[in-house]
């Protein structure tokens, strides 16, 4: 296998589909070890760039290699190098949980000789030993999800792909998951995981934010909430929705979001906190708290959505200085 510092390198990767282009010139990389999250919406773009990644589907423009191998030239040694797992990963529910790691391991042509070992260290790391010997249809969703990664895992690859893997399994659960995943990272595993929950790119080292098909921001989690523009304040009122109409016509409003019955309000200055009482005042809205948060993912997103809707992307960039992937970079 090639020598490489990253695991994943990826410049300029593009995708289209006629007129329709799914990624557009997308750039980042992943070093050897770290977790990396492409979050965004539906339809952004994360799982077409994870099948030009897994060899599956060639990029239209653009180079990216994984682990070395070029995703265009040589897709069949990457498959072979790699994990991956996906929302409806292939189990068979006539087999027990046990057997289906054993017959992955055999597909991922584990050796005979060393086989029955590994998949006794799948089963105990994956924590199924107390469901190894069920029938896979009699397992519940989480127990599901285990067993797939330990399926995903069966031949110990030093890459992992993660496609919406966690999708419609309860937080406790998820959050299980990703203890597991943690500890794959720290045996030098590459993880790449897409996702659409907000609370799960927290576990990531670096989090790409892809919307419309481009990276819009790649950094940690911490580097994107510290960005922000403005500052982050909740509001708890008689009226959400109607508040936030209210605020997204003033000037001094980066942006405004409903939480819930909260609303979330980035203001430009400290002062504009008294504009924005002022405001829903005169509009007959009751505020009954308003007090400065630390943003979250999801409010660095909805801001950064926002302003692209609004201004463009060549204006967003303004926004996050030195944290969005610029065409040629």
């Amino acid at each position: 296998m090639p020598e490489t510092m990253n695991s994943v390198l990826v410049s300029d990767l593009t995708k289209s589909f006629g007129n329709f282009t799914a990624v557009d010139t997308v750039n980042f990389s992943i070093p050897k070890g770290e977790i990396f999250g492409l979050l965004g919406p539906n339809g952004a773009g994360k799982t077409t760039t994870i099948r030009m990644l897994c060899g599956i589907l060639k990029p239209t423009s653009g180079q990216g290699s994984v682990l070395g191998f070029d995703i265009s030239k040589k897709p069949e040694e990457i498959k072979k190098r790699i994990g991956y797992m996906s929302q409806h990963f292939s189990l068979y529910n006539d087999l027990t949980a046990r057997e289906n790691i054993e017959f992955y391991a055999s597909i991922y042509g584990v050796p005979r000789n060393i086989r029955g070992k590994r998949v006794a260290e799948l089963i105990e790391t994956s924590g199924l030993k107390g469901h190894s010997n069920e029938l896979t249809k009699n397992l519940s969703g989480a127990w599901r999800q285990r067993l797939a990664l330990a399926c995903a895992i069966a031949h110990d690859p030093p890459m992992l792909f993660l496609d919406e893997s966690t999708a419609g399994v309860d937080p406790v659960s998820r959050r299980e998951f990703w203890d597991l995943i943690y500890d794959l990272a720290g045996r030098d595993v590459s993880v790449l995981a897409t996702t659409h929950y907000m609370d799960e790119a927290e576990y990531c080292n670096t989090v790409g934010m892809m919307y419309q098909g481009k990276l819009i921001a790649n950094a940690s989690p911490d580097e994107l909430k510290d960005a922000l523009p403005g500052i982050l304040y909740q509001l708890e009122c008689n009226k959400p929705v109607e508040a936030e109409a209210v605020l997204d016509g003033l000037p001094e409003i980066v942006d405004s979001s409903v939480h819930g019955v909260l609303v979330h309000v980035v203001v430009r200055r400290k002062r504009d906190q008294k504009k924005v009482l002022s405001q829903l005042d005169k509009s007959g809205i009751e505020v009954v708290r308003m007090e400065e948060i630390e943003p979250s993912l999801e409010d660095v997103f909805i801001t950064m959505v926002e302003s692209s809707r609004n201004a463009g992307q060549s204006q967003d960039k303004d926004l996050l200085p030195g944290m969005f992937s610029e065409q040629g970079e």
